[in-house]
C-alpha cells in the first residue's frame, strides 16, 4: 500500500494535511470573502425592504462584487474552488427536491384551466422567439443547437418561489390577479424544469461513439422512469405510515426522521447512479413525491429555512466568483447586442404570450401585460444553469454574466408592476368611503332595507321614519325583500324574453311582497317628504342570497345594508330559537358586504306606532360609544336619527376607569400601545366633533360612564334595562376593548358583537329594541383596496 502511494507521489492523508495546511495559512481572502457575503447580503435586504425587493436581488448585486474583488479571488485555490463547487451542488440538489415537492405534476393531465393557458401562452410565444434569434446571436462556444434550445427554455421558464414572494408580500395573494400570477408561475416552471429534465436524458449521455451515446441515454432514461413510478407510487405508501407514527401534536421520532430523510435521499440517488445530473433527478424525485403530511411539510420547512439562511450567501458568492466579470467585454457592440436581444425575448416573449392568450380568456389588456412581466422573472436554477454553461464552456463568461444581469432585470421590476396592478385595482375599486362615516352631507344617504316578511312591516317603518333626515338632500330606500328560492318557488318562476330575467308567480309570495309595497307606498305618500322608495327581491337560497345582496348593494352604491335579526320576538318579550337560514346569510353579509351593515333586533319597535315629525320628543334612544371604527359608525348614523324631532338620543360614552385600584383591572388583558394610542387619537376626534355639533347645540343628551373591566361593563348594561326604545351600538373592532375582554366567553350570537349580544341576549328582558352596526372591514393592509380585490 505503501509502496503504490509513493509511486503515485503523495498519499490521500498527505493531500488532505497539505490542502488544510495551504487553506489555513492562506484563509484570509476565504474568511473575509464569505463572511461578507453573509453580512452585505442580509444588510442590502434589510435596505431595499422598504422598495419590497425579493432578496435575490440584493443577492445577485452584493454576489457580484464580492466574487469579483481580486484580493478575495486570490485566496482561492483551485482545491478549495472545486470544494466550493461540491457545497454548491449539494445546495442546488436540496433547492430542486424542495420546488418539485411544492409542485403537482398531475395538474398536466387535467383540462387546461386559465393559469395554464396563460403560462402556456407565455411559454410558447418566448420559446419560439427565441429559436428564431438565439441561433444568430452566437451565444455559444459550440454545440449551438443544443444551447440554442436550452437558453430558449430557460428563457421560457418562472421563478415561482420569487413570484409568489412577492405577490403576498405586497398583498394581492387573495386577488384573482395574484392567484393566477402564482398559479401561472408555478406551472410555467413546472413544465420548463420537466422538459429540461427530460431533454437532459438527450444531452448528457457520455461514450466515444454514437452507439454509446445511446446506450447511456437508454440508461439513464430507464433509471428516471423507474424512479419516477417509484416516487409516485412507493413514496406515499412509506410516507402514510411515516406520517401515521407520528402525528401532529406529538414530537416526531429520531429513528423514523433518520428513515424518511434516507429513503428521500434513495430515492434522488436511482438515476444518477447511471450518469444523470443528480440535481435534476432531486427535482424529478421531489415532483413525484406526496407532498402532503408533516413529514414532507417539515422537509419542506427545514430546506427553505437553511437555505435562505446559510446557503444563498455562498451561492450568490460562488456565483459572482465565476462571472468573472472582468472578463466582460464591455467594449464590444455584440455583447450588448446580445444582452439587449436576451431581455427582448424574456420579456416581450412573455408579454406577447400572455396578451394573446388574455384576449382568448376576455382579460383587460393591462392586466394581461402585468401578469407577462411578472412572469418573465426567473429563479435560482436559472442562475445556476447559466453559471454551469460557462464553467463546462458551453458559453463564454461574457454570456454568463449577460444572462446573470438580465435575470437580475426580468425580478427587479417585479414590486413595481404588482405595485402598478394596486393603483389600477384602487382606481376601479368601490369607493373606501361607501359609510355613513364618510357620507357627504349634500349627497342623498342610500340604504338597501331588507325584510324577511310582512312581519317586518311596523319596524321597517319605524326605521325608515328615523332614518330619513331632512327632506333635502333626503333618502333613497331599496325595500328589499329576502325571499328563499324553493323547489315550490322554483317551479313558479316563469322566463321571460330579457337576459337572466323571470316573473315570480307564487301566490303566497305575491300577496307577501304586494302587503310591503302597499304599506310602504302609503307611508311614503302621507310622510314622505324627501323619500325615494324602490322595491327591490333577492330570491335566492340561502348559500347564494347573501353575494346576491352583496352585488346588489355594490351596484346601488348604498351606504348601509339593514338586515332583521334572524329571531322573532314571542308574545311574551322574549325571542324564539331564530332561523337558522337568515343567520347564515345575516354573518356572510356582515363579513363581506363592501359597505356598512346594520342588524336590527326588534323587541318592541315594531308595536311602536305613529312616530311622526310634528310630536314632540317621545321615542328615547340611546347610542352606546366605546371606541372604534364600529362605534364611530354607530354614531354617525346617530346623528342623523337626532335630527327627528321626536327622538330624544342621549349618547352614553364608555371611558377606561384609570384608577389605581389593581382589583378592579382586567389581570389578563394585553394590547398593542401603539396601535391603541392610535385608535384613541381617531376616537376622540370623532367624537369631539360629534360633542361640538350635538351636544355643545343641546340636541343630544350626554353621559359618561367610567369603568374597569368587563363586569362594570355588563352591570352598566343591565342598568339600562327599560330606559330606551332603541339602543345604538358598534358591533365591536374596538382598540380600547379592556372593556369588553372576556364577553366573548358567554356570548349566544357573536356576529352581534359582545355589547349587542348582551343587549338581545335572553337576560335582558325588556322591551328594548338594539340596533348593531358595523363598518365595512377592507380585508388585508391594501389602503382604500381588499385583499380579495378582482381586476381581470
Amino acid at each position: 500500500m505503501s509502496h503504490n502511494s509513493s509511486k503515485n507521489g503523495t498519499s490521500p492523508a498527505q493531500k488532505c494535511k497539505d490542502f488544510v495546511g495551504v487553506t489555513f495559512a492562506d484563509g484570509s481572502g476565504k474568511i473575509v470573502g464569505l463572511l461578507l457575503a453573509y453580512v452585505l447580503t442580509n444588510l442590502a435586504h434589510h435596505l431595499l425592504k422598504p422598495m419590497h425587493q425579493p432578496r435575490i436581488t440584493s443577492d445577485i448585486v452584493i454576489g457580484l462584487f464580492l466574487g469579483n474583488i481580486q484580493p478575495i479571488r486570490n485566496g482561492f485555490e483551485l482545491e478549495m474552488i472545486q470544494t466550493l463547487n461540491y457545497i454548491v451542488e449539494f445546495g442546488m440538489i436540496c433547492y430542486m427536491f424542495v420546488l418539485g415537492l411544492e409542485m403537482d405534476p398531475y395538474v398536466i393531465f387535467k383540462p387546461p384551466t386559465r393559469d395554464a393557458i396563460v403560462a402556456y401562452g407565455g411559454m410558447l410565444s418566448t420559446f419560439i422567439l427565441g429559436c428564431s434569434l438565439t441561433p444568430f446571436l452566437h451565444y455559444s462556444t459550440h454545440r449551438k443547437i443544443v444551447v440554442a434550445i436550452t437558453l430558449s427554455f430557460t428563457l421560457a421558464g418562472s421563478g415561482s418561489h420569487i413570484l409568489t414572494r412577492v405577490i403576498t408580500n405586497l398583498k394581492i395573494g387573495k386577488s384573482d390577479i395574484g392567484k393566477l400570477g402564482m398559479a401561472a408561475g408555478i406551472h410555467s416552471d413546472m413544465i420548463t424544469m420537466l422538459i429540461i429534465c427530460i431533454g437532459a436524458v438527450f444531452v448528457l449521455p457520455q461514450g466515444n461513439n454514437t452507439q454509446e451515446q445511446i446506450q447511456s441515454a437508454i440508461k439513464m432514461g430507464a433509471s428516471l422512469i423507474f424512479q419516477s413510478v417509484f416516487a409516485a407510487k412507493v413514496s406515499p405508501v412509506f410516507m402514510n405510515w411515516i406520517n401515521n407514527e407520528n402525528p401532529e401534536g406529538k414530537a416526531m421520532k429520531g429513528t423514523h426522521l433518520v428513515l424518511s430523510l434516507a429513503f428521500m435521499v434513495a430515492v434522488c440517488s436511482c438515476s444518477p447512479f447511471y450518469g444523470y445530473s443528480p440535481i435534476l433527478s432531486a427535482f424529478m424525485a421531489g415532483i413525484f413525491f406526496p407532498s402532503e403530511g408533516r413529514m414532507s411539510k417539515w422537509t419542506v420547512g427545514k430546506v427553505n429555512y437553511l437555505l435562505s439562511t446559510l446557503y444563498y450567501p455562498i451561492f450568490f458568492f460562488w456565483m459572482g466568483f465565476h462571472a468573472k466579470l472582468f472578463t466582460f467585454e464591455a467594449d464590444t457592440l455584440g455583447t450588448w447586442g446580445r444582452f439587449f436581444f436576451l431581455i427582448v425575448i424574456s420579456t416581450a416573449g412573455k408579454v406577447v404570450g400572455t396578451v394573446i392568450c388574455g384576449l382568448m380568456l376576455g382579460f383587460h389588456w393591462p392586466e394581461s401585460v402585468s401578469l407577462g412581466l411578472l412572469l418573465s422573472a426567473k429563479g435560482h436554477f436559472y442562475i445556476f444553469l447559466a453559471i454551469m454553461g460557462a464553467v463546462h464552456n458551453y458559453i463564454t463568461h461574457t454570456t454568463a454574466a449577460s444572462l446573470v444581469i438580465m435575470i437580475f432585470f426580468t425580478i427587479v421590476h417585479t414590486p413595481f408592476v404588482v405595485q402598478n396592478i394596486i393603483e389600477r385595482a384602487r382606481k376601479h375599486a368601490p369607493t373606501k368611503r361607501m359609510a355613513l362615516q364618510w357620507l357627504d352631507p349634500s349627497n342623498q344617504l342610500q340604504i338597501l332595507l331588507c325584510l324577511h316578511g310582512s312581519q317586518n312591516i311596523t319596524s321597517t317603518l319605524n326605521f325608515l321614519e328615523i332614518s330619513r333626515g331632512t327632506a333635502n338632500p333626503g333618502v333613497v330606500v331599496y325595500v328589499t325583500d329576502m325571499i328563499e328560492l324553493t323547489d315550490q318557488i322554483a317551479a313558479t318562476l316563469v322566463q321571460n324574453e330579457g337576459i337572466d330575467t323571470v316573473t315570480l308567480t307564487d301566490k303566497a309570495v305575491m300577496e307577501m311582497r304586494e302587503e310591503i309595497t302597499t304599506a310602504v307606498q302609503s307611508y311614503v305618500d302621507e310622510n314622505g317628504g324627501g323619500i325615494t322608495l324602490k322595491r327591490m327581491l333577492a330570491l335566492s337560497t340561502f348559500s347564494g342570497m347573501p353575494q346576491d345582496i352583496c352585488i346588489l348593494a355594490e351596484d346601488l352604491m348604498v351606504s348601509l345594508i339593514i338586515l332583521p335579526f334572524h329571531k322573532r320576538q314571542l308574545e311574551d318579550g322574549t325571542l324564539d330559537e331564530g332561523h337558522p337560514g337568515f343567520r347564515y346569510v345575516n354573518r356572510k353579509l356582515l363579513r363581506n358586504a363592501t359597505c356598512s351593515v346594520g342588524i336590527l333586533v326588534d323587541r318592541g319597535f315594531g308595536s311602536i306606532e305613529n312616530i311622526s315629525r310634528s310630536q314632540a320628543a317621545s321615542l328615547n334612544v340611546a347610542v352606546i360609544f366605546i371606541g372604534g371604527k364600529d362605534d364611530r359608525e354607530a354614531l354617525a348614523y346617530a346623528s342623523r336619527v337626532a335630527r327627528h324631532p321626536a327622538v330624544k338620543l342621549t349618547v352614553i360614552r364608555f371611558l377606561l376607569d384609570n384608577s389605581e385600584n389593581p382589583q378592579r383591572r382586567a389581570a389578563t388583558y394585553k394590547d398593542n400601545t401603539a396601535e391603541l394610542e392610535e385608535e384613541m387619537k381617531i376616537d376622540d376626534e370623532c367624537f369631539a366633533e360629534f360633542y361640538e355639533r350635538q351636544v355643545a347645540e343641546g340636541h343630544v343628551a350626554y353621559a359618561e360612564k367610567h369603568l374597569a373591566n368587563s363586569s362594570e361593563t355588563f352591570a352598566t348594561l343591565r342598568s339600562l334595562e327599560g330606559q330606551y326604545a332603541l339602543i345604538i351600538v358598534g358591533r365591536g373592532e374596538r382598540a380600547n376593548s379592556i372593556l369588553t375582554v372576556g364577553m366573548n366567553d358567554w356570548q349566544q350570537c357573536p356576529e352581534l358583537g359582545p355589547i349587542g349580544d348582551v343587549l338581545s341576549g335572553s337576560d335582558f328582558l325588556v322591551r328594548t329594541s338594539v340596533l348593531i352596526i358595523k363598518q365595512h372591514d377592507f380585508k388585508g393592509e391594501l389602503d382604500g383596496l381588499d385583499e380579495d380585490f378582482s381586476v381581470m
